[in-house]
């Protein structure tokens, strides 16, 4: 699948790059926002799946943008060149910061259906770094590797999970010293979500029970924020589950997405929804559920 180029700013340097699956027809698909170190790419399991099963989803890279209001603006922008009005999505980390930026920023004319937030933070003062925020635009590449590297898992790993960070980490290196350092600079610079102005978004949670960057106070404050959300725990997964338990999170996002179905906020194609199919889905899940309980 290529990726396509976008640009939406005056400014030409500024460059979207996207890979668009599935059905053209649907009107609301899902969109994926990646981490700090991460490229459209890193959610090709989300796309082989969801568009195997009839879904339309986006897969986004993120120019160059130095705050949030300006990522706001500019992803705006993009939404009305696609002529998408209304969209779903499902955020990684600081993918799932700014999903809740962009909900909040387009509260008069909501254009976020739904999220999906996957280790994600609602406040980025968690990472104690908004006083060095202001200075990543000056440091080398090499040492803003070295700082989101120092959030990688260390330690024994399953091979899913080290080959999904081996994966991160070539995505990481193909990364060049701006686009780095203004994710780093929107990750920790002073901000935090203003729940009031998105408490009527259907939210599913999405975390991991073992190691990840996500410190347990920012989980907590992620569920007090959203009382209401549905809850999709993986047992373990680290920081990118999406790529090494991506079975259980394609799980979790079609069984986020299924509230949705036969209304026009649909992500997925109707002729390729079968009950039946749906049905084994639930049982499926609760099982694995009631077998965790044990």
């Amino acid at each position: 699948l290529p990726s396509v180029q976008i640009i939406v700013d005056d400014d030409d340097s500024k460059v979207w790059s996207l890979y668009d699956a599935g059905p053209r027809s649907i009107r609301c698909p899902l969109i994926f926002l990646p981490p700090v170190s991460g490229t459209a790419d890193v959610f090709f399991q989300q796309i082989l799946a969801l568009t195997g099963w009839g879904y339309r989803v986006i897969a986004l890279q993120y120019p160059v943008y130095w705050d949030h209001l300006e990522f706001c603006d500019g992803f705006r922008k993009l939404l009305d060149h696609l002529q998408l009005d209304k969209v779903h999505l499902f955020g990684a980390s600081l993918g799932g910061f700014l999903a809740q930026k962009f909900a909040e920023y387009t509260h008069k004319s909501p254009r976020v259906q739904s999220l999906i937030l996957c280790n994600a933070f609602s406040d980025t003062s968690i990472f104690n770094q908004t006083w060095t925020a202001n200075s990543f635009w000056l440091m080398p590449a090499f040492m803003l590797k070295k700082i989101v590297l120092g959030n990688f898992a260390s330690g024994p790993l399953d091979p899913e999970m080290a080959d999904g960070i081996d994966f991160m980490v070539d995505r990481l290196e193909s990364l060049g010293q701006s686009e780095l350092a203004s994710r780093l600079t929107l990750n920790c610079q002073n901000s935090y979500v203003e729940p009031h102005k998105i408490r009527d978004i259907p939210v599913t949670i999405m975390d991991v029970f073992d190691q990840s960057a996500l410190s347990t106070e920012a989980k907590e404050e992620m569920y007090k924020l959203y009382p209401n959300a549905r809850r999709a725990h993986l047992k373990t997964g680290g920081n990118f589950p999406y790529l090494c338990r991506s079975a259980e999170v394609n799980l979790y996002i079609q069984i986020h997405l299924l509230q949705f179905h036969g209304t026009r906020y649909a992500a997925i194609d109707p002729s390729m929804v079968s009950a039946e199919e749906l049905e084994v889905q639930k049982i499926s899940l609760h099982t694995s559920n009631e077998q965790e309980g044990q």
